[in-house]
């Protein structure tokens, strides 16, 4: 098994990315879906947020995420609060997930906030969907319709450009087409099957790789 952390800032197409591996094979687990499955209504972590933060519910029983953000949103303490009562149940239905995969799989946790959360070490290696700032705001500000300054607020608040690509051992470079994109991810995931296959007959080593013998990330688009 091969197991990757997968992340990249905000609009930089890292669910474009996972959605192009799962369909060429891998097993994706998705921290965003998790996330919203472990305080799903009925839920003991639904009952968690309840008793930190008040009735934080909508008219449906769910979760009312928009109050939510804007409980923690720029409130260290009360982020901090929320985060321990999702983070562990996530990473323990993701471990749950992984336990179930054969031996030479390729299992990616798609995690936003994976360097944030100093998760970087748990990986096989770390993948990194990359494109310079300017690129988010303008994906940010356009496709999302976000105003100018709650997009610069919202990538602002993740780690930088520079500490992800420091924790890289493989980077796409997503500023060009959705055909690009095609290209380098068909190039990763023959990386990716390589190793998972070694690793899968016991031929690999353990822990984190690079994916250029030491050189740092590979930056090809």
């Amino acid at each position: 098994m091969l197991r990757v952390g997968l992340t990249g800032g905000i609009g930089a197409g890292k669910s474009a990315v996972s959605s192009r591996l799962g369909e060429r094979g891998a097993l994706v687990i998705d921290s965003d879906v998790l996330a919203r499955e472990v305080v799903a209504r009925g839920t003991d972590g639904l009952a968690e947020v309840v008793a930190a933060f008040g009735d934080v519910l909508t008219a449906e029983g769910e979760m009312d995420r928009p109050a939510v953000g804007r409980i923690v949103f720029g409130d260290e303490v009360a982020r901090r609060k929320l985060e321990a009562i999702i983070h562990p149940r996530v990473r323990a239905r993701a471990a749950e997930i992984e336990a179930g995969a054969p031996d030479d799989a390729v299992v990616v946790h798609d995690i936003p906030l994976l360097v944030e959360t100093g998760q970087a070490d748990k990986f096989d290696l770390v993948l990194v969907v990359d494109v310079p700032a300017e690129v988010q705001l303008e994906r940010l500000t356009g496709a999302r319709g976000m105003a100018d300054e709650e997009a610069k607020a919202r990538i602002a608040s993740q780690a930088s450009r520079e500490e992800r690509l420091a924790v890289a051992d493989l980077v796409v470079e997503n500023s060009g087409s959705l055909e690009d994109l095609d290209g380098r991810v068909d190039e990763v995931w023959r990386e990716l099957s390589a190793r998972a296959a070694e690793a899968g007959s016991g031929r690999a080593g353990h822990g984190p790789d690079t994916a250029d013998s030491g050189h740092g990330p590979d930056t090809k688009g």
